[in-house]
């Protein structure tokens, strides 16, 4: 028989998907379960009832609900545990997410039920003497679940409550005909797990380990234990390991993952997804083209035949819909004066995304290859991230809640784990050493992103030696390293959202985030693999400053700026980037980036691209950097290993910086289709030996029927493999350079609006703020105090340069702020009743001009 596996977490079922993939690959049959809150009387109620203490810890405490283990004995069943849990968090949260018997009534089908622990209601009432209102709660269970679905529950844990309650469970049994189950409570993995989970009770309560009436448990038994041990500890019943045995025989749960659950999208009467997605795509690019010059019938032809192509396999794909969803969403931000980026990732490539609106970087002018983002030889869902104004992000998911449903979109769930440095600092704190002790520990840590424990031991000679002389030092790092790698708490991811066809329960269980937003129980990875498609909505700063800058730039009156018709060869912007005076400029703020401008001197918008892709660890530590400055300067020749290569390789000199030049010299050297050359590029990103040599293989197979030597072949694949490594997604850097120039532009043409609105999006943060003044008066702007007559909240622009605004004051609140806008309005006598306050500096009267106003009625 097959061996079968369990995962019964408290109230949640985080982990289910990837529990059940791992579990099915080690040839084990996966049972996803949940320990259940069950509330004593309605989910809805929020009063104390039920439970009045914990039977595991030494401190006593009301909660109000039971434990109650449920099974996945089918689909059926997963599917009700899904919404089980999902209405548990939604409905019936009151100190921890719960069911109640009506609603477990209505989802019982396809569910094995087990009485719980001491926690249960069965037991609970057991032990309490209540015996009828136990056997009446036996009863209800069977009811619920059907007979020979619901078992009686019995461990040994070496709780002497236990024990005494396992006699009660036995007789109950018996006289009532339902069947016992043995199981053991399992927190810990391993016995000697026992102190290190002890620990982690701790972190998560706040306490420390010699702390008095803490939340302990009084065992150590509540670990994984093996089948001959759980045989030992119930050889007086046999039939309860026996049945355990039936309940994994019982369950036949297999998941239908891969399936993809595009969310419904509806389009006019009479027209297809397909037809409709069309008709938008060459409307769109018929408008593009009318705000080009110079377009001749060739170049026209071309973009059309390339609109044809993508279309046709994002139809064959059954993208369609995905694509207008996207659409409507940018349509929607768009029209409601939500700054909208210009694309983000490899959708940047796709022409049918340019022509809809959704990216704003022409694909065929900058050489983007639509298969890096979609192509019917790697079968992917289509992943187009969105950038939105960070202060009205949040307005686009409201649109995107009401328009399809607030049961269809929710926002992602994300985990915080615990690293090596935190799990350091964290377990000093719970054994009570001194903070200085485990904080000097932790810094010893490399800065190695995630680095382990395992890792910074061996790279750091004196966290061993401080192990070897000092026995709790030990022990903090023994135990950080169990507890290294766990989740720590769960939020709400910064952009992902998605979107189902059906109710999200039908695919997914929810959970509530902090602010009360809808959050899924899956992370971004277990979404895509139960086929929900989701959403990037990102906040980003940046589009708030630009937006923000040429508001104040039209304002003045004059030719109105739009940013899409600046020039994008402008000499003064490129010698501004070439000075590295980029201070508020996106991606290039950094001492480093900075550094590599001066190197580089742009003078095309294709060095920003290059620029933005340059400018990573792998890059420049390979060399690829300063090839790539040696060959701009002309310090070193630009060659090439075949004639071909240079239409490929001539705007980064030579040099293979992007993933889209592997693809096109597989492409144009070997005949590979672009597909193909998708699925290289990727081979070589994950250099997979036995992948590799099949590759290379066919590589040199192929360029030798176009007459290239075997041996020149060859050395070009070993040139495309080394660089590919390092190779950076162009789309990606080219959609992000358009911002990085467009900053650059206003900085250099509308340096007073530009700083204005950069200073206005950092009011909050001081730092920031000062950074921003020093750039001005670098600058020539004259940056004036806050004004309680002259200030609004954000900074503004004046005829001497700029106000500062009241917002970016430290400790003073925005009523207080609101109130002094106010009576600015309405009352004449404001000026006066400042002037013995001092005007430029609020923060030292603040409470006097606040009683101030309330007083004058303001």
């Amino acid at each position: 028989k097959m061996p079968a596996l369990a995962m019964t977490d408290h109230g949640n079922l985080f982990g289910a998907i990837e529990f059940y993939q791992k579990v099915k690959k080690a040839g084990i049959k996966p049972i996803i379960g949940c320990e259940a809150y069950l509330a004593p009387r309605s989910r809805f109620d929020k009063e104390i009832h039920g439970v009045q203490e914990d039977d595991y810890s030494e401190n006593g405490g009301a909660n109000p609900y039971y434990h109650l283990i449920l099974l996945a004995a089918d689909e059926t069943g997963y599917r009700n545990l899904v919404k089980l849990v999902s209405i548990a968090n939604l409905e019936g949260f009151y100190y921890k997410p719960r069911i109640d018997k009506e609603v477990l009534h209505r989802h019982s089908a396809g569910l094995i039920g087990l009485s719980g622990c001491l926690r249960g209601e069965i037991p609970y009432l057991l032990t309490r003497g209540r015996e009828k209102e136990a056997t009446y709660a036996a009863h209800t269970y069977q009811d619920i679940f059907g007979k020979g679905r619901f078992f009686i529950e019995v461990q040994d844990n070496g709780l002497a409550l236990q024990q005494e309650a396992n006699r009660q469970l036995v007789r109950l049994s018996k006289a009532e005909g339902i069947p016992l189950v043995g199981t053991n409570d399992c927190h810990y993995l391993h016995k000697e797990d026992a102190h290190a989970h002890d620990v982690m009770l701790c972190l998560q309560t706040g306490k420390t380990v010699n702390m008095q009436n803490r939340m302990r448990f009084q065992t150590e038994q509540l670990y994984f234990k093996s089948p001959e041990e759980m045989a030992r500890g119930f050889s007086e019943i046999p039939e309860a390991v026996t049945h355990t045995v039936d309940i994994a025989e019982m369950i036949d749960l297999h998941l239908k993952l891969g399936e993809v659950h595009l969310p419904h999208y509806a389009v006019p009467n009479g027209v297809t997804r397909e037809a409709y997605l069309g008709m938008l795509a060459e409307k769109g690019l018929k408008e593009r083209f009318a705000g080009k010059t110079g377009v001749d019938g060739a170049c026209r032809q071309r973009y059309e035949e390339r609109l044809k192509s993508e279309l046709n396999v994002i139809n064959a794909m059954g993208y369609a819909g995905y694509f207008l969803i996207v659409w409507d969403i940018i349509s929607y931000a768009r029209s409601s004066h939500i700054p909208v980026g210009p694309g983000r990732g490899s959708a940047a490539g796709s022409l049918t995304a340019y022509a809809l609106g959704i990216t704003d970087i022409d694909p065929i002018a900058y050489g983007l290859i639509f298969e890096r983002f979609l192509n019917p030889e790697r079968i992917t869902l289509p992943d187009i991230d969105m950038d939105f104004c960070m202060d009205r992000r949040e307005e686009v998911i409201r649109y995107v809640t009401e328009k399809f449903g607030a049961d269809h979109v929710g926002q992602i769930i994300t985990f915080g784990t615990m690293a090596a440095k935190a799990a350091i600092r964290d377990v000093g704190r719970v054994l009570e050493i001194p903070y200085a002790e485990a904080d000097q520990l932790a810094k010893l840590i490399p800065n190695t992103i995630n680095i382990t424990l395992d890792e910074a031991l061996a790279q750091e000679p004196r966290m061993m030696e401080a192990a070897k002389s000092n026995p709790k030092i030990a022990e903090v790092i023994s135990l950080a390293k169990q507890l290294e790698g766990l989740a720590r708490h769960a939020s709400t991811h910064a952009a992902g959202v998605v979107i189902s066809a059906g109710p999200l329960t039908d695919y997914v269980p929810l959970y509530r985030g902090s602010k009360g937003e809808i959050v899924t129980q899956y992370a971004m990875e277990d979404i895509e693999k139960i086929g929900l498609i989701k959403f990037d909505f990102l906040g980003l700063r940046t589009l708030t400053v630009i937006d923000h800058a040429v508001r104040l730039v039209n304002a003045k009156g004059g030719p109105p700026l739009n940013l899409s018709e600046i020039p994008m060869d402008d000499k003064e912007t490129y010698a501004l980037l070439g000075s590295a005076e980029t201070s508020g400029i996106f991606q290039l703020e950094s001492s480093g980036m900075q550094d590599l401008l001066v190197k580089i001197k742009p003078d095309s918008f294709e060095d920003i691209i290059a620029i933005l892709a340059l400018y990573r660890p792998g890059p420049i530590g390979s060399g690829m950097v300063d090839d790539f400055i040696k060959r701009k300067r002309g310090t070193t020749k630009v060659q090439y290993e075949h004639p071909q290569l240079e239409g490929i390789l001539a705007e980064t000199y030579g040099v293979i910086v992007y993933q889209e030049q592997v693809m096109k010299i597989a492409n144009v050297l070997a005949g590979f289709s672009l597909g193909e050359a998708d699925l290289l590029r990727r081979a070589m990103g994950k250099k997979k030996p036995e992948e590799m040599a099949a590759q290379k293989a066919l590589f040199i197979e192929r360029a030798g029927k176009r007459k290239i030597p075997s041996a020149k072949a060859e050395k070009i694949f070993d040139l495309m493999e080394y660089f590919a490594g390092y190779g950076f997604n162009k789309s990606h850097s080219a959609a992000y350079a358009l911002i990085t120039y467009q900053t650059a532009y206003l900085k250099c043409h509308h340096p007073l609006e530009f700083m204005t609105a950069l200073l206005t999006s950092e009011k909050g943060n001081s730092d920031k703020v000062v950074k921003y003044i020093s750039e001005c008066k670098r600058m020539g702007i004259r940056v004036l105090p806050p004004d309680v007559n002259e200030s609004e909240k954000d900074f503004s622009v004046v005829t001497e340069g700029i106000r500062f605004g009241l917002a970016a004051i430290k400790n003073v609140g925005s009523a207080a702020i609101d109130s002094i806008l106010a009576a600015r309005k309405v009352s004449g006598y404001f000026s006066s009743l400042f002037d013995f306050c001092g005007k430029n500096d609020l923060r030292k009267t603040n409470k006097r001009v606040v009683e101030s106003l309330i007083k004058c009625g303001a």
